[in-house]
């Protein structure tokens, strides 16, 4: 005899979850349940710093295609022994080529030239910013060397003191210019001793320095080659 029995609906749905009960789906699940928010937030965050990397980057490139691009414009002033600008303008512009950077060189050169002081230090630093501006081995450097040993400026300024107005500096062809200037002689308490007018021409050369050390002595690059002057006799 065959006994029949009848299976409960709780017990047949038992049955069925077991029967699909899979150990690796439930490893899946338990482990996409316990670190897939932290995965998640791992990928965000690497997109994020991908995409930072490359605007940093993007920003860098422009900044150095800008810096390449960019063009600084010097302006220049040249200015005598005294800080007085007797010249200016754009770089460029400004060129050794310039005549007005010619004639401010000589302006100042003849004012250091033939300045007498009783301040050492400034009398030295005129005439070695005479030499600074002479070609070496030309004429000029053998008459200022004689005209400065003829009467040595620290033995004038035991007794007397010299300053110097130049009046024109004119070109006469593209590489000489005649200049004239008014000394003014003072005894040691400033009194006027004497007035004279002078008159010179003198003969450059352009030679453009080609590092700093030139370029603080010498930064138009104009070298006297030919220097003479004569006192102006007055009319009578």
């Amino acid at each position: 005899m065959f006994s029949s029995f009848t299976i409960r609906p709780k017990e047949r749905q038992q049955r069925a979850q077991a029967e699909q009960y899979n150990p690796y789906l439930a490893a899946r699940r338990e482990w996409d349940e316990r670190y897939g928010d932290q995965i998640t937030r791992a990928k965000n965050w690497r997109t994020m710093a991908a995409l930072s990397g490359l605007v940093s980057l993007l920003a860098t490139s422009g900044l150095i295609w800008m810096s390449i691009r960019s063009r600084v414009v010097p302006f220049v002033v040249l200015v005598d022994s005294l800080g007085r600008p007797v010249a200016s303008g754009i770089a460029e512009q400004a060129s050794g080529n310039d005549d007005r950077l010619r004639r401010a060189s000589i302006f100042t050169w003849i004012e250091n030239l033939r300045l007498v002081t009783a301040d050492g230090v400034t009398q030295r630093k005129a005439i070695d910013r005479v030499y600074a501006e002479i070609a070496n081995g030309s004429a000029a450097q053998t008459f200022v060397s004689e005209f400065y040993r003829s009467a040595p400026p620290s033995n004038r300024a035991q007794t007397e003191t010299v300053s110097v107005e130049v009046n024109s500096v004119l070109p006469t062809s593209d590489r000489t210019y005649e200049v004239e200037w008014i000394e003014t002689t003072r005894d040691l308490y400033g009194a006027v001793k004497a007035t004279d007018h002078w008159k010179g021409s003198f003969s450059v050369v352009m030679n453009p320095p080609k590092d700093e050390g030139q370029a603080r002595v010498n930064p138009v690059g104009l070298y006297v080659t030919n220097a003479s002057w004569a006192k102006v006799l007055k009319e009578k």
